[in-house]
């Protein structure tokens, strides 16, 4: 199965900025679907982007968030070739991993 996540990750001198789009449906559990039964809540809780096995980014996500979320950011310390790992798990314990080479 493909992953969820696509990343793109870019070193500009000593910064890594990266890009992430994740597909989820990000259901806050207050809509309410055509038949007027209420959709349960399902969303991303914790999206983590990882390098070198330390956390640069961990990001605690809840029902606002829209779906489908994209992420964007700028960290130092890495440079062309790392592998960077981006994971989230959701409120149903369903979780995604993957990872990028920094370009």
């Amino acid at each position: 199965m493909a992953s969820s996540i696509r990343v793109r990750a870019v070193q500009n001198g000593d910064v890594t900025s990266l890009k992430a789009l994740v597909r989820h449906p990000m259901d806050s559990g207050f809509v309410k679907d055509s038949e007027g039964n209420v959709i349960p809540a399902h969303f991303i809780k914790v999206l983590s982007i990882s390098h070198k096995g330390k956390d640069v980014v961990v990001a605690n996500w809840g029902p606002a968030v829209s779906k489908d979320p994209f992420l964007e950011c700028r960290f130092k310390g890495a440079k062309k070739g790392d592998e960077l790992t981006i994971s989230w798990i959701d409120n149903k314990g369903e979780s995604d991993t993957t990872t990028a080479t920094i370009a």
